[in-house]
C-alpha cells in the first residue's frame, strides 16, 4: 500500500501525459496482481521498489538539471524482453500504443457540446 502511493506521489514529478499514462498503469497492475501467489507478489513489488528508484533518481537529477533532456525510464535489452512472458509482452505492447497514441484535440463550437 506504501509502494503504490510513493509510485503516484512520484508520478506527480512527471510531466502531465507521462503522468497520466504512468498512474493508469500503475492502477491497473496493482489490480491485477491483489490476489498473487507469495512468490511472484514478492517480485511485483521488488520490480516495482527498482522502479521508483530509478524515477526518484531520474526526477532529482531533472531538478538539479543534471541531464540535457528530462527522459525517464531505461531501455529494455533483449535479455530482459525474452525473460517476459506472453501475458506481459501484450501487456508491454499495450502500453507502448499507448504512450504513442495522438492525442484526441476537443473543440467546442456552437452546433454541438463536443467535437473529435
Amino acid at each position: 500500500r506504501r509502494l503504490y502511493r510513493r509510485l503516484l506521489q512520484l508520478h506527480r514529478s512527471l510531466p502531465p501525459a507521462l503522468r497520466d499514462l504512468g498512474d493508469r498503469y500503475v492502477k491497473e497492475e496493482f489490480r491485477r496482481h491483489k490476489a498473487a501467489e507469495p512468490a511472484e507478489a514478492q517480485r511485483f513489488l521488488r520490480e516495482w521498489e527498482s522502479y521508483a528508484a530509478l524515477i526518484q533518481q531520474q526526477i532529482n537529477e531533472d531538478k538539479q538539471n543534471l541531464r540535457e533532456k528530462a527522459v525517464y525510464g531505461i531501455q529494455l535489452t533483449e535479455e530482459k524482453l525474452n525473460d517476459f512472458r506472453d501475458e506481459q509482452i501484450g501487456q508491454l505492447k499495450e502500453l507502448m500504443d499507448e504512450a504513442i497514441k495522438p492525442k484526441k484535440k476537443i473543440t467546442i463550437s456552437k452546433d454541438s457540446e463536443y467535437k473529435t
